[in-house]
């Protein structure tokens, strides 16, 4: 049984001032809480029989600090009014908020061997939480945010992640400032209109890809920056798309460096 208190206090947690006053986030569905659970056990369980007894009960078997965990066992219609998706999935959950730490602190962000994702105000929650997953894919577990970019614990942005959110590192700083402090050959990528064909450059296995903003693009002083411009050609002639989804784009450029090597 859940109640109206607990039912309200977790649909707070869909606003990022709440999340960050009770430092937790809000995962929901089997896959994105059984990554997770990977790596942290959680703060609140909220989930039908069913799952308890083929998902938690194991977990609970092996565990001395499960105690710690408030665990509710709910309905289907009960989870439907606690839940932020249209179809509920089993299982809520709420995790703590990871360690920011020292924000600004490149040492050992950057290495010869290191390839980072940089997002400059990318703002719509589907589209971060798609960048995330692709991370995961293609073996880059670092991604730095600038402070406009979407909050990756939002609900939206953590449902898209489809659990790799459990294991991509999310940095949120002021890109400008820690570019400025990297060598100055260290590769710094970006995708621009008045960039260099993609297929036909030189790729570095370490260096840090920076993606824009959906309509703006890499702001002005980032794109200063940038020391090795790249653009992905278009086939499709005049009549073609005026632009790619950044996640999409994303998935491209990401691909192409991991092909090189």
């Amino acid at each position: 049984m859940i109640s109206k208190n607990q039912i309200k206090f977790i649909r707070s947690l869909e606003l990022r001032k709440n999340r960050r006053q009770s430092g937790l986030f809000i995962a929901e569905g089997p896959k994105v809480v059984g990554d997770l659970m990977k790596r942290q056990l959680p703060a609140w369980v909220v989930a039908t029989p069913e799952w308890l007894q083929a998902e938690w009960a194991p977990v609970a078997g092996n565990r001395k600090d499960v105690g710690e965990v408030q665990v509710m066992e709910v309905t289907e219609e009960e989870l439907k009014r606690v839940s932020c998706l249209q179809h509920p999935q089993k299982v809520l959950a709420l995790f703590a908020l990871p360690d920011a730490g020292d924000e600004g602190n490149r040492d050992g962000l950057i290495g010869d061997d290191r390839l980072l994702l940089a997002l400059d105000g990318v703002q719509d929650p589907g589209n971060m939480g798609t960048i995330i997953r692709i991370a995961d894919w293609f073996g880059i577990d670092t991604i730095l945010c600038s402070p406009d970019t979407a909050d990756a614990f939002n609900p939206k942005v953590v449902q898209a992640t489809m659990g790799s959110i459990a294991r991509v590192r999310l940095v949120y700083t002021d890109l400008v400032a820690f570019c400025r402090t990297l060598p100055a050959d260290y590769p710094v990528y970006g995708t621009l209109l008045d960039g260099s064909d993609i297929y036909r450059q030189p790729l570095t296995a370490h260096g840090i890809i920076v993606m824009g903003n959906e309509g703006k693009g890499i702001s002005p002083a980032l794109r200063q920056l940038v020391n090795r411009r790249l653009l992905i050609p278009q086939f499709g002639g005049a009549v073609g798309a005026e632009s790619l989804n950044v996640a999409i784009a994303t998935a491209i450029t990401c691909s192409e460096f991991r092909r090189r090597q």
